[in-house]
């Protein structure tokens, strides 16, 4: 948790930056912030101080901590977006609708993409620390492996700069974070193709992102809830550098090999996502399977992916709107000194041809 008078001084200094004391061009008394805040008079000081040291506020002598000229812009509207990738199909939609609520609020976007590699995490991050911004939209980066740069999130949560994860986090630190809810979206995967008939079904899912241990928990749990046994010879786990030889280099023989030995048993798999499912169709149809007479097909995101191909892909939805919103009015709270709670935005699965 950020120190208490960090944590004052990044509301007020927001409170500035929105020109709430335009009017008056000073401060309330530091008695009448203790008493709104509920912290001590010594807090406050030690706050004011900070502002002070920022050039945002002077003190004058028998008259309180006054606004200086300029102050408004100087305390910055700038709110960072780190997102894996801004390219991604799902990203761009989430970002319309995180900027449309920060907009309306007078905030300004900084968008990094850190590739979901570690190093370019850091890097972004130091620039942050000396660069600071108002608040920090996250999506964390191979989120459930460890992660050697919680000490940076933790001095940027130190300095009282408020922090928002969406899609995942790290658990390690106290931050809220708006996701979808993945081990739901499993079960639902599962429970469809079981209400169809199938009663061997695999799954293909991303190893490093908890997104992907989510679903996969979630897969199983709607296995075990029906009695079936578990078919963990037909699980394929992925990387992030898997994915890239696979979109970015058309490198597709790990999704052949799955398909040689899953496919002699299974007669349906779950995706972790479009990408992976629209590519496993394209290997499935050059090896001779009919989709989904012979094996169907579901997946997360019901992007543009699921459109592409010549079948139409079964998917679970997202609802970006109601993420973006979730995302950047929690944000907003927390810049504001209000509290903020984490929470999962429910799928609902759009049916197509693949099964």
């Amino acid at each position: 948790m950020a120190i208490k008078y960090l944590q004052l001084a990044a509301t007020l200094r927001t409170d500035i930056g929105e020109g709430v004391y335009r009017a008056s061009g000073r401060l309330p008394t530091e008695m009448q912030l203790a008493e709104r805040y509920g912290v001590s008079r010594q807090t406050v000081r030690q706050a004011l101080a900070v502002l002070c040291s920022e050039g945002l506020i002077e003190k004058r002598q028998g008259s309180g901590s006054h606004i200086r000229e300029g102050a408004a812009k100087a305390a910055g509207n700038n709110i960072a977006i780190i997102a894996t990738f801004v390219d991604d199909y799902i990203f761009p939609p989430l970002l319309h609708n995180v900027q449309s609520v920060l907009e309306k609020s007078n905030y300004a976007t900084l968008v990094y993409s850190t590739q979901n590699q570690l190093s370019r995490e850091r890097e972004i991050l130091l620039t942050l620390l000396e660069h600071p911004v108002r608040g920090l939209l996250v999506e964390g980066v191979k989120t459930a492996l460890p992660n050697p740069n919680l000490d940076l999130y933790q001095r940027l949560q130190q300095m009282g700069i408020p922090i928002v994860f969406f899609h995942g986090g790290y658990p390690e630190l106290d931050a809220v974070c708006i996701s979808d809810d993945n081990e739901g979206g499993g079960y639902q995967a599962v429970q469809y193709l079981l209400g169809k008939g199938h009663t061997r079904i695999g799954g293909i899912f991303k190893s490093d992102d908890i997104q992907g241990q989510q679903r996969y928990f979630g897969f199983l749990s709607a296995l075990r809830d029906r009695n079936f046994p578990f078919p963990d010879q037909d699980i394929l786990w992925y990387s992030t550098e898997d994915r890239r030889m696979l979109m970015e280099l058309g490198q597709k023989d790990w999704l052949e090999r799955y398909v040689q030995m899953a496919c002699r048993h299974c007669t349906a798999i779950v995706c972790y996502n479009d990408e992976i499912a629209y590519s496993l169709i394209q290997v499935l149809l050059n090896a001779g399977y009919r989709v989904p007479e012979e094996i169907a097909v579901c997946s997360f995101d019901n992007s543009y992916y699921s459109e592409m191909g010549t079948i139409p892909i079964t998917s679970l939805a997202h609802n970006p709107g109601r993420i973006g919103h979730l995302v950047a009015s929690s944000l907003i709270d927390l810049m504001r000194g209000k509290p903020a709670r984490s929470h999962q935005v429910d799928w609902h699965l759009v049916e197509k041809k693949s099964t």
